[in-house]
């Protein structure tokens, strides 16, 4: 081959160098401006480094109690509310419900009715019905039973009208825009005493 069949320079190589050189420009013109610090003699002393590791231990080793306690405080909180969404498997919080007879929710709803505190005593003959269907055996009280469980179970009786007033009036009350008033204790305890009789 003669030395006229080589190529001298073509565009990729010279494409390759001018990519080169920006890359340097650029590198040169974002390299940080730092110059160059020298420490004291005595920070280089390993007196120093072993201070500085014992409190970089320290630090961490308060970080992980306090990531520990947090962890505890939270595993406690959630153990508390299994513990006492679990309380009925023992019966403490059957014998609870069944310490307040149906005549005590009767008599508590009629105080309160008398201090104009009608949505209590909406709520006092909710629970002396609960009550009812329990000490009947028609319906075991159980604090996880909501009022659509307690409307399913009473369809089984001759009259379930009056009941379902008393759960409708109480499901309003609590979880609907309902207001109480004396119209509305008076017509939930007009459909109690329809229960009685």
């Amino acid at each position: 081959m003669s030395e006229s069949s080589f190529e001298k320079t073509n565009f990729g190589w010279q494409l390759g160098q001018w990519q080169q050189q920006v890359q340097e420009w650029w590198e040169l013109q974002t390299a940080p401006n730092i110059p160059n610090i020298k420490f004291p003699s005595w920070l280089a002393s390993p007196i120093w480094w072993t201070i500085a590791q014992a409190i970089f231990w320290v630090i961490l080793g308060l970080l992980a109690i306090w990531a520990i306690w947090q962890v505890w405080q939270l595993c406690r909180f959630y153990i508390h509310n299994f513990k006492k969404r679990n309380k009925t498997t023992d019966g403490s919080t059957q014998t609870i419900i069944k310490d307040v007879s149906v005549a005590e929710w009767l008599l508590r709803s009629q105080k309160l009715q008398q201090q104009g505190k009608y949505r209590q005593a909406c709520r006092c003959l909710y629970m002396a019905l609960l009550q009812r269907l329990n000490d009947a055996g028609i319906a075991v009280h159980q604090p996880s039973r909501t009022d659509g469980e307690y409307l399913q179970l009473i369809q089984q009786l001759p009259q379930p009208v009056p009941y379902e007033t008393v759960l409708a009036i109480h499901e309003q009350l609590y979880f609907g825009n309902m207001e109480a008033s004396a119209s509305t204790f008076e017509q939930c305890q007009q459909a109690y005493q329809q229960i009685k009789d």
